[in-house]
């Protein structure tokens, strides 16, 4: 059960942080290849420091997809924002060290004669949905996303003084259960030079502000920290390096929900890490939106070549309104019993839709018209209130 009163805490990193630079460029090479070849498998990761991109994994796809990757992957960089004298889309040096997949790891995963397609690794992966927004993501974390994803759009509408590199976190108390209030609100932004903390909080108080309207959140208790180390001019890549996969936490459910320990960025839809993880959220989520249980916690386990899952399990924290070993024994049948394949086909996984995911959460996102963010549908609720 989970306790009526308590304070949590979420946070969320911009597009320039430099760990989400990496991400973006590793979803580009995924995308990039997905877009040649839709079977093409991916295992990209990406670190980047002051003005150098290094790539380094494995690959396997048609022929000319590594030579067409650095102009991809600089103007990733470009619609970011970087063009500074530390960290430049177009100047920065680029090395590329991916190679030829492992013929191991491929025998494991492909499909032949009598076996289905197996994961593409072992391990455990979870899903989660909560009803406290209207995404069905932890409140703390969505906050914390959307203040960011807000400056984001007022830096690329032409505000000059913040610059691509930002954190944020919220911090709310919740009582009988429920978001109440905010307690604290912390942004740190990358500025222009000569800036003061106080500058940057006049900048960026307006939009904050727009975020929570509709609620009763913020308060005039809420105690904002605006760039508590006094100045941030030097960020991204060139104030500390960036390395794909690093911000697991931030892609997922903000610490609200357990996390299986494997990233998404970089890896194709056979890599049960992100694949799985995406069928249990959405799954989880159509549970909650079902009106089952207004809490879903869902785990599943893989073993490296092998189709069927290991195990399936569903918690739904006291609040469910049915059985949960009933879920169990339905959840996974409604994708094919879970295989990889089925997965895949079931949510359209294999099309170049993965870079738009880098930045602000793989979740709580709006499904688009070109297959992106499909693992966010809520299409399973009038089957689920059907079967109970």
């Amino acid at each position: 059960m989970i306790r009526p009163s308590y304070i949590f805490t979420s946070e969320s990193v911009s597009e320039g942080h430099p760990d989400k630079v990496a991400d973006r460029i590793s979803d580009t090479v995924v995308d990039a290849f997905l877009a040649q070849e839709p079977e093409a498998r991916v295992a990209c990761e990406t670190m980047v420091t002051t003005n150098r991109i290094c790539l380094a994994g494995e690959v396997r796809g048609p022929e000319g997809v590594i030579e067409g990757l650095e102009e991809k992957v600089r103007a990733a960089v470009k619609d970011i924002g970087y063009a500074q004298e530390g960290f430049h889309w177009e100047k920065a040096e680029f090395d590329c060290w991916l190679h030829a997949q492992s013929a191991h790891i491929a025998q494991g995963v492909d499909a032949a004669e009598g076996k289905d397609e197996g994961a593409g690794d072992q391990g455990i992966m979870f899903g989660f949905a909560v009803d406290e927004t209207p995404e069905l993501m932890p409140a703390t974390l969505q906050y914390s996303h959307n203040i960011l994803r807000r400056l984001a759009e007022v830096r690329h509408a032409g505000e000059k003084r913040l610059e691509p590199d930002a954190k944020s976190q919220v911090t709310l108390l919740y009582e009988n259960g429920r978001p109440s209030r905010v307690l604290k609100l912390v942004v740190s932004h990358q500025h222009a030079a000569g800036m003061s903390s106080d500058d940057v909080k006049a900048v960026i108080e307006p939009y904050v502000r727009e975020v929570f309207e509709g609620t009763s959140l913020l308060t005039p208790e809420t105690d904002w920290i605006v760039n508590p180390t006094g100045a941030f001019e030097i960020g991204g890549p060139d104030g500390d390096a960036g390395l794909t996969g690093r911000k697991i936490i931030v892609d997922t459910y903000g610490g609200a929900a357990p996390h299986g320990g494997g990233a998404f960025s970089g890896k194709d839809p056979t890599k049960v890490d992100r694949s799985a993880a995406y069928a249990c959220r959405y799954l989880a989520k159509n549970v909650v939106a079902s009106g089952l249980a207004s809490r879903c916690t869902i785990q599943v386990s893989y073993a490296i070549g092998v189709a069927r899952p290991l195990s399936f399990y569903v918690d739904t924290h006291g609040t469910g309104q049915v059985d949960e070993a009933a879920l169990e024994k339905l959840l996974p049948d409604l994708i094919g019993g879970l295989t990889p394949r089925a997965i895949r086909e079931h949510l359209g996984l294999n099309r170049p839709i993965y870079a738009r995911s880098a930045a602000y959460g793989h979740f709580g996102r709006t499904p688009d018209n070109e297959g992106g963010f499909g693992w966010e549908k809520t299409d399973l609720v009038e089957e689920l209130k059907r079967a109970f």
